[in-house]
């Protein structure tokens, strides 16, 4: 009786979880098709190699286009090896009674899942005036590669976590140093995991408002930066400005701008996944 019992509940569990998921399927395709319906026109050659306009006709994403290559390839440089770095340290020569270690780990935890725009309350504050950086792309790269950097060491601990131990003995029994064993062994055991960690907080960066807003990036640039101190816009920020005017033919240019945003998204998702299994193909077989 009681496991006839489990058996309807969990039937009516998976039922639900079911009609759930395709209630948000449903949601996400109805969205899709309604941004794809009212942009598509504007994917246009022009669309990439015009600046914005107060013309809805005219306007275009070359500058925050740009502005977002600037901002993810600054972040990436920044966070990447400071993130790489920090989790070798704290998972591989940190001792586990270590309390400066224990300190540095829980706060990572803890950083972890603050909220973006705190970041870029923390950006405004130490780069943009104690630093005297100003409302510059290195100041917004700076602020995205705090808010990126506690993901990257939680993922890429994770999948150093992931190597057996066997091959960091024998790689030791076999007379490297403990530097050789994690560069040589451990470190490409751990690629798969650490680059698709790497591509994803790269993609989160991409789709970030909220820190580069608080930090005072512009909404209305003509202009492509040209080195660390220019001024800067990003292509979230330029979708959100432009849903917010009146006209239709702004409303448009978002969708539009939404299109290619989710495209690039998606080619950074795929790199990732390709990566990770061309990585894992490489590496020996274990039991």
């Amino acid at each position: 009786m009681i496991q006839r019992s489990r058996k309807i509940k969990d039937s009516i569990f998976a039922v639900a979880c079911l009609v759930a998921t395709l209630i948000a399927a449903v949601v996400l395709l109805a969205l899709l098709w309604s941004i794809v319906s009212q942009g598509i026109s504007r994917i246009r050659p022009d669309f990439f190699t015009s600046f914005t306009s107060r013309l809805p006709e005219r306007a275009g994403i070359k500058a925050a286009l740009m502005g977002t290559v600037w901002i993810v390839v600054l972040t990436g440089l920044i966070a990447i090896p400071i993130g790489v770095a920090a989790a070798i340290y704290l998972e591989e020569f940190a001792e586990r009674k270590n309390r400066w270690a224990n300190l540095i780990e829980v706060n990572i935890s803890n950083l972890a899942g603050v909220p973006s725009i705190i970041y870029g309350l923390l950006g405004l504050a130490v780069f943009v005036r104690w630093a005297d950086l100003g409302r510059s792309v290195i100041a917004g790269a700076l602020t995205m590669s705090l808010l990126i950097l506690p993901t990257i060491i939680l993922v890429s601990r994770e999948a150093l976590r992931a190597v057996p131990s066997s091959y960091r003995d024998g790689s030791l029994a076999l007379g490297s140093t403990r530097w050789q064993s994690i560069r040589q062994v451990v470190l490409p055991s751990a690629a798969p995991g650490i680059l698709t960690g790497i591509i994803l907080s790269l993609s989160r960066a991409m789709g970030e408002t909220a820190p580069l807003l608080t930090i005072g990036a512009v909404s209305y640039i003509n202009f492509v930066p040209q080195d660390l101190n220019d001024k800067f816009t990003i292509l979230p920020m330029q979708v959100f400005t432009w849903s917010s005017q009146a006209k239709a033919g702004f409303h448009e240019a978002a969708a539009a701008g939404i299109i290619v945003l989710l495209a690039v998204l998606l080619i950074l998702n795929s790199f990732a996944i390709i990566i990770r299994h061309r990585a894992a193909s490489r590496l020996p077989k274990h039991a």
